[in-house]
Protein backbone atom coordinates (compact mmCIF):
# COMPACT_ATOMS: atom_id res chain seq x y z
CA UNK A 1 0.00 0.00 0.00
CA UNK A 2 1.55 2.93 -1.26
CA UNK A 3 1.59 5.63 2.02
CA UNK A 4 -0.30 9.28 1.58
CA UNK A 5 2.66 12.21 1.25
CA UNK A 6 2.00 15.21 2.93
CA UNK A 7 3.70 18.80 2.17
CA UNK A 8 5.39 19.90 5.15
CA UNK A 9 4.57 23.58 6.02
CA UNK A 10 8.34 24.90 4.50
CA UNK A 11 7.64 23.62 1.17
CA UNK A 12 4.27 24.24 0.92
CA UNK A 13 5.12 27.55 1.57
CA UNK A 14 7.91 27.84 -0.99
CA UNK A 15 5.71 26.54 -3.44
CA UNK A 16 3.11 29.05 -2.65
CA UNK A 17 6.27 31.65 -3.30
CA UNK A 18 7.29 30.30 -6.28
CA UNK A 19 3.52 29.85 -8.17
CA UNK A 20 2.80 33.06 -7.02
CA UNK A 21 6.06 34.92 -8.33
CA UNK A 22 5.26 33.09 -11.20
CA UNK A 23 2.13 34.49 -11.81
CA UNK A 24 3.39 37.97 -11.22
CA UNK A 25 5.96 37.66 -13.93
CA UNK A 26 3.27 36.65 -16.51
CA UNK A 27 1.08 39.47 -18.40
CA UNK A 28 0.38 41.36 -15.54
CA UNK A 29 2.18 44.84 -14.96
CA UNK A 30 5.86 44.99 -16.06
CA UNK A 31 8.70 45.34 -13.16
CA UNK A 32 8.67 48.87 -11.34
CA UNK A 33 10.98 51.42 -11.08
CA UNK A 34 10.44 54.01 -8.94
CA UNK A 35 11.85 58.03 -8.57
CA UNK A 36 11.48 59.38 -5.05
CA UNK A 37 9.76 62.28 -4.77
CA UNK A 38 10.71 64.33 -1.40
CA UNK A 39 8.92 67.73 -0.39
CA UNK A 40 6.71 69.25 2.31
CA UNK A 41 3.59 67.60 1.07
CA UNK A 42 1.43 68.53 4.57
CA UNK A 43 1.55 71.80 7.08
CA UNK A 44 2.06 75.53 6.11
CA UNK A 45 4.20 74.74 2.88
CA UNK A 46 2.53 72.04 1.70
CA UNK A 47 1.99 73.29 -2.01
CA UNK A 48 5.49 74.01 -2.27
CA UNK A 49 5.93 70.54 -2.28
CA UNK A 50 2.80 69.62 -4.12
CA UNK A 51 3.49 71.49 -6.97
CA UNK A 52 6.65 70.26 -7.41
CA UNK A 53 5.74 66.25 -7.03
CA UNK A 54 2.60 66.98 -9.58
CA UNK A 55 5.08 68.73 -12.29
CA UNK A 56 7.13 64.91 -11.10
CA UNK A 57 3.98 62.89 -11.66
CA UNK A 58 3.24 64.34 -14.97
CA UNK A 59 6.97 63.94 -16.67
CA UNK A 60 6.88 60.38 -15.10
CA UNK A 61 3.37 59.98 -16.93
CA UNK A 62 4.33 61.29 -20.41
CA UNK A 63 7.26 58.84 -20.56
CA UNK A 64 5.75 56.00 -19.69
CA UNK A 65 2.91 57.01 -22.41
CA UNK A 66 5.73 57.05 -24.53
CA UNK A 67 7.46 54.00 -23.82
CA UNK A 68 10.82 55.02 -24.06
CA UNK A 69 13.00 55.14 -20.65
CA UNK A 70 13.73 51.08 -19.78
CA UNK A 71 12.30 48.72 -22.27
CA UNK A 72 9.36 46.57 -20.54
CA UNK A 73 9.84 48.50 -17.32
CA UNK A 74 6.87 50.84 -15.89
CA UNK A 75 7.90 53.98 -14.09
CA UNK A 76 6.43 55.22 -10.86
CA UNK A 77 6.61 58.45 -8.51
CA UNK A 78 6.93 57.38 -4.80
CA UNK A 79 6.01 60.79 -2.77
CA UNK A 80 6.94 61.28 0.72
CA UNK A 81 6.41 64.07 2.78
CA UNK A 82 9.47 65.35 5.29
CA UNK A 83 7.31 67.90 6.53
CA UNK A 84 10.37 70.26 5.93
CA UNK A 85 11.47 69.05 9.25
CA UNK A 86 15.50 67.61 9.08
CA UNK A 87 15.04 64.65 11.29
CA UNK A 88 12.15 63.31 9.04
CA UNK A 89 13.63 64.17 5.87
CA UNK A 90 16.06 61.60 7.07
CA UNK A 91 13.66 58.86 7.81
CA UNK A 92 11.95 59.90 4.41
CA UNK A 93 15.84 59.39 3.14
CA UNK A 94 16.23 55.75 4.55
CA UNK A 95 13.20 54.64 3.60
CA UNK A 96 13.61 55.23 -0.15
CA UNK A 97 17.43 53.90 0.32
CA UNK A 98 15.52 50.55 1.90
CA UNK A 99 13.12 50.37 -1.30
CA UNK A 100 15.56 48.25 -4.09
CA UNK A 101 12.78 49.72 -6.36
CA UNK A 102 14.03 53.37 -5.99
CA UNK A 103 16.64 54.05 -8.19
CA UNK A 104 16.95 58.01 -7.60
CA UNK A 105 15.55 61.07 -5.68
CA UNK A 106 13.89 64.10 -6.80
CA UNK A 107 14.54 66.33 -3.61
CA UNK A 108 14.28 67.46 -1.02
CA UNK A 109 12.49 71.10 -1.54
CA UNK A 110 14.51 72.71 1.62
CA UNK A 111 18.00 73.20 2.12
CA UNK A 112 17.49 72.19 5.93
CA UNK A 113 15.85 69.08 4.93
CA UNK A 114 18.17 68.49 1.63
CA UNK A 115 21.20 68.58 3.77
CA UNK A 116 20.88 65.53 6.12
CA UNK A 117 19.27 63.60 3.51
CA UNK A 118 22.02 64.21 1.44
CA UNK A 119 24.30 62.46 3.31
CA UNK A 120 21.90 59.60 3.64
CA UNK A 121 21.79 59.01 -0.44
CA UNK A 122 25.46 59.35 -0.45
CA UNK A 123 26.40 56.33 1.71
CA UNK A 124 23.91 54.39 -0.23
CA UNK A 125 25.03 55.62 -3.64
CA UNK A 126 21.75 56.80 -4.89
CA UNK A 127 20.64 59.46 -7.22
CA UNK A 128 19.82 62.64 -5.62
CA UNK A 129 18.74 65.77 -7.74
CA UNK A 130 16.99 69.23 -5.83
CA UNK A 131 14.93 71.42 -7.89
CA UNK A 132 14.39 73.99 -5.20
CA UNK A 133 17.06 73.63 -2.37
CA UNK A 134 19.86 76.43 -3.26
CA UNK A 135 22.19 77.10 0.21
CA UNK A 136 25.36 76.93 -1.60
CA UNK A 137 26.79 74.70 1.32
CA UNK A 138 24.91 71.69 0.41
CA UNK A 139 27.33 71.08 -3.02
CA UNK A 140 30.39 72.03 -0.96
CA UNK A 141 29.85 68.28 1.10
CA UNK A 142 31.82 66.46 -1.53
CA UNK A 143 28.91 64.50 -2.40
CA UNK A 144 28.91 63.08 -5.74
CA UNK A 145 25.21 61.67 -5.85
CA UNK A 146 24.13 65.54 -5.40
CA UNK A 147 23.35 67.56 -8.36
CA UNK A 148 20.54 70.46 -8.01
CA UNK A 149 18.72 72.92 -10.76
CA UNK A 150 17.96 76.01 -8.88
CA UNK A 151 20.45 78.56 -8.21
CA UNK A 152 22.21 79.26 -5.37
CA UNK A 153 21.91 81.69 -2.49
CA UNK A 154 25.75 83.21 -3.06
CA UNK A 155 24.17 84.29 -6.57
CA UNK A 156 20.53 84.81 -5.43
CA UNK A 157 21.80 87.33 -2.26
CA UNK A 158 24.48 89.43 -3.89
CA UNK A 159 22.04 89.91 -6.83
CA UNK A 160 18.79 90.98 -4.81
CA UNK A 161 20.78 93.42 -3.20
CA UNK A 162 22.64 94.72 -5.62
CA UNK A 163 18.79 95.87 -7.13
CA UNK A 164 17.70 96.58 -4.17
CA UNK A 165 20.46 99.73 -4.67
CA UNK A 166 20.75 99.92 -8.33
CA UNK A 167 16.89 99.55 -9.13
CA UNK A 168 15.13 100.47 -6.06
CA UNK A 169 17.37 103.35 -4.68
CA UNK A 170 17.60 101.55 -1.62
CA UNK A 171 20.05 103.08 0.99
CA UNK A 172 19.19 101.73 4.79
CA UNK A 173 17.56 98.16 5.50
CA UNK A 174 16.84 96.30 8.24
CA UNK A 175 17.60 92.29 7.68
CA UNK A 176 15.45 89.52 8.85
CA UNK A 177 16.14 85.53 8.64
CA UNK A 178 14.00 82.52 10.38
CA UNK A 179 17.12 80.22 11.29
CA UNK A 180 16.92 77.39 8.63
CA UNK A 181 20.16 76.95 6.36
CA UNK A 182 18.00 78.64 3.59
CA UNK A 183 16.69 81.66 5.31
CA UNK A 184 19.68 82.52 6.84
CA UNK A 185 22.27 81.86 4.98
CA UNK A 186 20.27 83.54 2.31
CA UNK A 187 20.30 86.81 4.68
CA UNK A 188 23.74 86.30 4.85
CA UNK A 189 24.44 86.54 1.83
CA UNK A 190 22.25 89.41 1.10
CA UNK A 191 23.89 91.58 3.64
CA UNK A 192 27.33 90.92 3.01
CA UNK A 193 26.59 92.16 -0.10
CA UNK A 194 24.50 94.93 0.89
CA UNK A 195 27.01 95.84 2.94
CA UNK A 196 29.81 95.48 0.10
CA UNK A 197 28.03 98.06 -1.96
CA UNK A 198 27.62 100.59 0.29
CA UNK A 199 24.62 100.10 1.85
CA UNK A 200 23.44 100.68 5.40
CA UNK A 201 22.38 97.72 7.49
CA UNK A 202 20.54 98.90 10.40
CA UNK A 203 20.12 95.97 11.95
CA UNK A 204 20.17 92.11 11.74
CA UNK A 205 17.56 89.68 13.86
CA UNK A 206 15.98 86.39 13.59
CA UNK A 207 12.74 84.93 14.10
CA UNK A 208 11.66 81.13 14.52
CA UNK A 209 9.52 79.12 11.87
CA UNK A 210 6.20 78.56 13.27
CA UNK A 211 5.74 81.37 15.38
CA UNK A 212 3.17 84.29 15.01
CA UNK A 213 3.88 87.10 16.52
CA UNK A 214 6.55 89.53 15.27
CA UNK A 215 5.16 92.94 16.49
CA UNK A 216 7.44 93.41 19.18
CA UNK A 217 10.76 93.00 16.80
CA UNK A 218 8.97 95.40 14.72
CA UNK A 219 8.18 97.72 17.23
CA UNK A 220 11.93 97.89 17.78
CA UNK A 221 13.09 98.21 13.60
CA UNK A 222 10.29 101.12 13.14
CA UNK A 223 12.41 104.23 15.21
CA UNK A 224 15.04 102.48 12.90
CA UNK A 225 13.22 103.93 9.91
CA UNK A 226 14.53 101.59 7.67
CA UNK A 227 13.67 102.16 3.28
CA UNK A 228 13.88 98.50 3.00
CA UNK A 229 13.00 95.10 5.12
CA UNK A 230 14.50 92.28 3.63
CA UNK A 231 13.68 88.69 5.00
CA UNK A 232 15.08 85.57 4.67
CA UNK A 233 12.74 82.94 4.88
CA UNK A 234 9.48 81.31 3.60
CA UNK A 235 5.43 83.21 2.60
CA UNK A 236 3.81 81.98 6.14
CA UNK A 237 6.15 84.23 8.44
CA UNK A 238 6.87 86.33 5.73
CA UNK A 239 2.66 87.34 4.92
CA UNK A 240 2.96 87.46 9.30
CA UNK A 241 5.56 89.90 9.33
CA UNK A 242 4.70 92.29 6.23
CA UNK A 243 0.67 92.31 8.01
CA UNK A 244 2.08 93.40 11.57
CA UNK A 245 4.65 95.61 10.03
CA UNK A 246 1.66 97.74 8.13
CA UNK A 247 -0.51 97.48 11.45
CA UNK A 248 2.48 98.83 12.96
CA UNK A 249 2.61 101.70 10.48
CA UNK A 250 5.68 100.64 8.99
CA UNK A 251 6.27 102.11 5.65
CA UNK A 252 9.54 100.11 4.93
CA UNK A 253 9.66 98.49 1.49
CA UNK A 254 9.21 94.60 1.92
CA UNK A 255 11.83 92.12 -0.31
CA UNK A 256 12.70 88.58 0.25
CA UNK A 257 14.07 85.55 -1.71
CA UNK A 258 12.32 82.27 -3.54
CA UNK A 259 10.74 81.55 -0.73
CA UNK A 260 8.34 84.58 -0.39
CA UNK A 261 7.88 83.86 -4.47
CA UNK A 262 3.98 82.29 -4.34
CA UNK A 263 0.32 83.30 -5.07
CA UNK A 264 -0.41 82.13 -1.53
CA UNK A 265 2.05 84.95 -0.17
CA UNK A 266 -0.58 87.24 -1.31
CA UNK A 267 -3.47 85.54 0.08
CA UNK A 268 -2.04 84.97 3.57
CA UNK A 269 -0.96 89.05 3.44
CA UNK A 270 -3.70 89.74 1.50
CA UNK A 271 -3.48 91.53 -1.89
CA UNK A 272 -3.30 95.65 -0.81
CA UNK A 273 -0.78 94.35 2.44
CA UNK A 274 0.95 92.01 -0.15
CA UNK A 275 0.99 95.44 -2.78
CA UNK A 276 4.72 95.94 -3.72
CA UNK A 277 6.45 93.34 -2.30
CA UNK A 278 9.51 91.94 -4.34
CA UNK A 279 10.69 88.36 -4.63
CA UNK A 280 13.90 87.50 -5.99
CA UNK A 281 13.37 83.67 -7.58
CA UNK A 282 15.23 81.19 -9.77
CA UNK A 283 13.81 81.85 -13.01
CA UNK A 284 11.55 84.33 -15.05
CA UNK A 285 8.39 84.46 -16.42
CA UNK A 286 7.37 80.49 -17.57
CA UNK A 287 4.03 82.27 -19.36
CA UNK A 288 6.18 83.85 -21.55
CA UNK A 289 8.29 81.15 -22.29
CA UNK A 290 6.67 79.39 -25.90
CA UNK A 291 8.56 75.78 -24.75
CA UNK A 292 6.68 75.79 -21.70
CA UNK A 293 3.00 76.18 -22.98
CA UNK A 294 2.79 72.75 -23.75
CA UNK A 295 4.40 71.57 -20.00
CA UNK A 296 1.47 74.41 -18.39
CA UNK A 297 -1.23 73.32 -20.42
CA UNK A 298 -0.98 69.93 -19.57
CA UNK A 299 -0.20 70.46 -15.82
CA UNK A 300 -3.36 73.12 -15.79
CA UNK A 301 -5.77 70.27 -17.20
CA UNK A 302 -4.67 67.60 -14.62
CA UNK A 303 -3.79 69.86 -11.27
CA UNK A 304 -4.95 73.24 -12.17
CA UNK A 305 -2.60 75.87 -12.04
CA UNK A 306 1.19 75.34 -11.72
CA UNK A 307 3.24 76.99 -8.94
CA UNK A 308 6.77 78.78 -9.40
CA UNK A 309 8.49 75.53 -8.55
CA UNK A 310 6.81 73.25 -10.71
CA UNK A 311 8.98 73.73 -13.99
CA UNK A 312 11.87 73.02 -12.34
CA UNK A 313 10.15 69.98 -11.20
CA UNK A 314 9.46 68.62 -14.47
CA UNK A 315 12.98 69.68 -15.67
CA UNK A 316 14.54 67.67 -12.72
CA UNK A 317 12.29 64.83 -13.27
CA UNK A 318 13.00 64.27 -16.98
CA UNK A 319 16.88 65.07 -16.24
CA UNK A 320 16.29 62.15 -13.85
CA UNK A 321 14.84 60.03 -16.34
CA UNK A 322 17.40 60.92 -19.03
CA UNK A 323 19.92 59.28 -17.24
CA UNK A 324 17.98 56.50 -16.20
CA UNK A 325 17.55 55.96 -20.40
CA UNK A 326 21.25 56.63 -20.95
CA UNK A 327 22.13 53.28 -17.88
CA UNK A 328 19.76 51.51 -19.34
CA UNK A 329 19.04 50.17 -16.00
CA UNK A 330 17.50 50.09 -12.79
CA UNK A 331 20.68 50.04 -10.99
CA UNK A 332 21.21 52.69 -9.26
CA UNK A 333 25.46 52.89 -9.29
CA UNK A 334 24.74 52.52 -13.48
CA UNK A 335 21.98 55.27 -13.12
CA UNK A 336 24.80 57.87 -11.08
CA UNK A 337 27.23 57.47 -13.67
CA UNK A 338 24.98 58.15 -16.30
CA UNK A 339 24.13 61.63 -14.05
CA UNK A 340 26.97 62.65 -14.09
CA UNK A 341 27.73 61.82 -17.36
CA UNK A 342 25.10 63.76 -18.44
CA UNK A 343 25.31 66.49 -21.31
CA UNK A 344 23.50 69.60 -20.85
CA UNK A 345 19.66 69.15 -20.79
CA UNK A 346 17.69 72.00 -22.23
CA UNK A 347 14.44 72.01 -20.44
CA UNK A 348 11.48 74.69 -20.23
CA UNK A 349 13.61 76.19 -17.73
CA UNK A 350 16.21 76.87 -19.85
CA UNK A 351 20.07 74.95 -20.07
CA UNK A 352 20.55 72.75 -16.81
CA UNK A 353 24.78 72.13 -16.90
CA UNK A 354 26.25 70.10 -14.25
CA UNK A 355 29.62 71.30 -12.82
CA UNK A 356 32.01 69.20 -11.01
CA UNK A 357 29.79 69.57 -7.83
CA UNK A 358 26.75 69.04 -9.30
CA UNK A 359 25.32 72.60 -9.17
CA UNK A 360 23.73 74.28 -12.56
CA UNK A 361 26.12 76.31 -14.35
CA UNK A 362 23.05 78.27 -15.49
CA UNK A 363 22.70 80.65 -12.48
CA UNK A 364 19.62 82.80 -13.44
CA UNK A 365 17.71 85.39 -10.80
CA UNK A 366 14.56 86.65 -11.71
CA UNK A 367 12.59 89.83 -10.11
CA UNK A 368 8.96 89.18 -9.07
CA UNK A 369 7.11 91.94 -7.64
CA UNK A 370 3.42 91.44 -6.17
CA UNK A 371 1.02 93.50 -8.01
CA UNK A 372 -3.01 93.29 -7.65
CA UNK A 373 -2.34 90.04 -5.83
CA UNK A 374 -0.51 88.91 -8.73
CA UNK A 375 2.81 87.97 -8.70
CA UNK A 376 4.66 89.66 -11.80
CA UNK A 377 8.06 88.89 -13.65
CA UNK A 378 9.41 92.60 -13.39
CA UNK A 379 12.80 91.49 -14.92
CA UNK A 380 16.63 89.60 -14.19
CA UNK A 381 18.67 90.26 -11.54
CA UNK A 382 22.29 90.73 -12.24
Amino acid sequence: MRKPFYFSTGIFSALALLILAAGCSGAGSPPVVKIGCAAPLTGDQAQLGIDICNAVRLAVDEANARGEIIPGKKLEVLALDDQHNPAQAVNVAKKFVSDPAVVAVMGHFNSSCTKPASAVYHEARITSLTAAATNPDLSKQGFDTFFRVASTDDVQGPRAARYALHQLGIKSLFVIDDKTTYGKGLADEFKKEALKIGMTVLGHESITQGDKDFTPLLTRIKPLAPQMIYFGGVYPEGALLVRQARALGLAAAFMGGDGLASPIFSELASASIAEGTYATMVGGDMEKIPAAQGFIAAYKARFGQPGQWSAYGYDAANILMQAIHRAGSANREAVLKAMREIPAFTGITGEVSFDERGDNRNQFIGVFKFESGKLVYIGAAE
